[in-house]
């Protein structure tokens, strides 16, 4: 389909003899944001990181656009990443720079060596990166280093740095595990918000069952390295659920997203 951003098919990755994803078939198109749901070693993150090959997949093909990235040579894998907005849960920033800076590092694969040596960046790129942080709030901490950043402002400095790219794809690897609830509402927001404004497709790995619920448009479910649900948030009844993580007494995981949900429709700050 031409709306496809990404499309995943058969994919398999083998580490030292156990296999952790099997046969993985899904699509993903322009716009849609994906929430990716199991347990810890269901295979999200290798997934995620089979996509931007970070790890090579065994077996299958990965496809971004027209390009399969499996076959890509160092040179054109490079090319291809800058299409790929990562957001990491641990932020990888760089602690001494400023928060400006670290935002700018996204655009190293657009400059040559002596520009990246110096960050001596294109006025656009500085223009762009000023018009990133004033939407996520942080015009005030340009100057700041990363290390003086909060949880919260860090993620925020991480998802700037993803779109100044420019990216077709945005891939997030539990954004909120760091982060108190409240913060971590606000970055599921944000992210939902900044793909809705740039129609840009993304797939979240997250472990939080009601942030999922709450801002994901679609959901896929991994159980040792197998798609067992991929459906919408609503459909993620307590034996879909059962099915991801296990017995549960998921009725109160869905009670609580729901009486959220009807918070947020009556403007109230869940």
């Amino acid at each position: 389909m031409p709306d496809n951003v990404l499309q995943i098919t058969d994919v398999t990755k083998i580490f030292t003899g156990v296999q952790v994803l099997h046969g993985l078939n899904f699509d993903l198109r322009k716009g849609e944001v994906l929430g990716l749901v199991g347990e810890n070693g269901a295979g999200k993150s290798t997934l995620i990181r089979c996509v931007n090959r970070l790890v090579d997949a065994t077996s299958g093909s990965i496809h971004l656009g027209e390009r399969e990235i499996n076959s890509l040579s160092n040179k054109d894998l490079r090319r291809a990443r800058r299409r790929m907005g990562m957001i990491f849960q641990e932020y990888a920033l760089v602690e001494r720079l400023t928060v400006m800076e670290n935002v700018l590092s996204g655009r190293l694969g657009y400059v040559n060596f002596w520009q990246s040596l110096f960050r001596k960046y294109p006025k656009e790129s500085v223009r762009e990166a000023y018009r990133l942080l004033d939407r996520v709030d942080l015009m005030h901490m340009v100057d700041k280093r990363a290390d003086e950043l909060s949880g919260g402002q860090r993620q925020r400095v991480g998802i700037c740095r993803a779109l100044i790219q420019d990216p077709e794809l945005l891939l997030v690897d539990e954004p909120t595990a760091s982060l108190d609830p409240k913060t971590s509402r606000q970055i599921m927001r944000l992210i939902r918000e900044l793909c809705a404004e740039r129609g840009l497709a993304a797939i979240i790995n997250i472990h939080d069952v009601a942030l999922a619920q709450m801002f994901s448009e679609r959901v896929v479910g991994l159980k040792q390295g197998e798609i067992v649900y991929d459906g919408s948030p609503e459909g993620l009844t307590p034996d879909v659920l059962t099915e991801i993580y296990g017995e549960e007494d998921w009725e109160k995981t869905i009670e609580k997203v729901e009486d959220e949900d009807d918070m947020l429709d009556n403007g109230v700050s869940a």
